[in-house]
């Protein structure tokens, strides 16, 4: 396909801004966009400022107030609970659009229908569905994290496998090969994660097209996908080839049991690529690779890859703000395809199909293929829902509980249907 222009295209997308966002010679204030900080250094990186054109035609700069995910949704929520905001826009994750923080955004669909996004289609499908709350779409996808396995391609060679596997079934017998005492005396699992929290374990159990809560919230730990996901763990923990401290291995810790030979495969996001074979800190620099995680053989006609969990953050209107027509031009623009690409150049997760087939982008990141499979396949580990929390910590004990071997598999996950399905609003 033709490469975009992305200068001709950020000047098109600013040239149909509506009028009322503009007066000639003058400066609008700023607008206020409340966000964690990695949105504004993507936004705005070493390989461009997505926010450029968009400010030009407008004479409105952006002026970004940052916090960290948890103190985002405090003060964001704080803002929206107020009779009127000076927040424009607002950053919300996935997992925190329960309804009644839907209820405090303004709904998007009126805005897509009268003035819509660049080439809507080109648009992850998932991740649209995944901010439509009660029928309402409140937030656009921006960025995501999609879950991927990684390898060390040396380990596995030293093992006798020449590629990763295929299916989730090779994966299983791969991982029990891996666990080893290395050369140099470093001890080797096979398959490492950070513990067995729901959106973890999802990760397996979407290989059988498993899940924890589906959208229609119904708990299905009972069923043959989360079982098998579960099974799989307790028989890995078992063999020595998944961490005898899983209960309370840390993601930072996953990063540093890649990089020094400790494990050969570990289930995480995508993105970790670069940490993992980050030259200062690896011993494995270019030899860690990423891909999707595998389907069961008995799926293969269904599915390509697993479609594995995706979580992502979404640009959404305040339903009290004062500058809503503002607002829409301001994340129409950072939609469009050359500001997609500008903030994928920067390290963002790009949510448009497109942007993977871009040479510049391709060159950054090399599992850009494998992205996009997942991409058309993943779907949001569970839906938002006000006791999301508590029902994720039951799912923890619950199996921990079956991994240790303190409790079947069936029996954990039969408790957590037993003990979760009270949480859930009303199907």
């Amino acid at each position: 396909m033709p490469r975009l222009d992305r200068r001709a295209v950020l000047a098109g997308a600013g040239a149909t801004i509506l009028a009322s966002a503009t007066r000639p010679g003058a400066q609008e204030k700023p607008l206020q966009v409340f966000s964690h900080r990695v949105h504004r250094s993507v936004a705005a990186g070493a390989q461009g400022d997505a926010t450029a054109a968009w400010t030009a035609a407008t004479k409105t700069p952006v002026e970004w107030t940052t916090f960290d995910t948890g103190p985002l949704q405090e003060r964001l929520f704080r803002e929206l609970a107020l009779p009127e905001t000076g927040v424009d826009v607002g950053f919300i994750v996935n997992f925190q659009a329960v309804p009644r923080i839907a209820a405090l955004f303004e709904p998007l669909g009126p805005y897509m229908a009268k003035d819509p996004i660049e080439a809507a289609g080109d648009v992850f499908p998932g991740l649209m569905k995944g901010m439509e709350i009660g029928g309402n779409l409140i937030a656009m996808p921006v960025r995501h994290a999609s879950s991927g396995l990684h390898w060390n391609s040396e380990i596995l060679a030293e093992r006798g496998f020449s590629k990763p596997p295929a299916t989730i079934e090779e994966l299983i017998e791969v991982a029990k090969a891996c666990t080893y005492r290395r050369a140099d005396g470093t001890p080797c699992v096979g398959l490492c994660m950070p513990g067995v929290t729901y959106p973890n374990v999802v990760d397996i159990a979407r290989a059988w097209d498993g899940d924890f809560i589906t959208p229609d919230f119904k708990v299905v730990t009972d069923q043959p996908g989360m079982l098998n996901a579960i099974r799989t763990l307790r028989l890995l923990f078992e063999q020595g080839a998944f961490p005898r401290n899983f209960t309370t291995l840390l993601q930072e810790e996953v990063v540093t049991w890649m990089q020094q030979g400790r494990a050969a495969m570990a289930l995480q996001g995508m993105g970790r690529n670069r940490l993992f074979n980050d030259p200062a800190k690896s011993k494995f620099a270019g030899k860690i690779m990423t891909g999707a995680v595998p389907v069961s053989a008995s799926l293969k006609g269904k599915y390509a890859v697993a479609p594995a969990k995706v979580e992502f953050w979404g640009m959404g209107i305040p339903k009290n703000a004062r500058r809503k027509d503002l607002s829409w031009s301001f994340i129409k623009a950072m939609l469009s395809p050359a500001a997609t690409l500008t903030m994928a150049l920067n390290g963002n997760g790009p949510v448009r199909n497109a942007t993977y087939d871009d040479p510049a982008f391709r060159k950054t990141v090399d599992y850009a293929d494998a992205e996009r499979e997942v991409l058309k396949a993943a779907r949001i580990p569970i839906p938002a829902f006000d006791e999301a929390s508590r029902a994720g910590d039951i799912f923890k004990e619950e199996a921990e509980a079956a991994v240790l071997g303190m409790k079947t598999p069936e029996a954990a996950m039969a408790a957590v249907v037993a003990r979760v399905k009270p949480l859930l609003p009303p199907s």
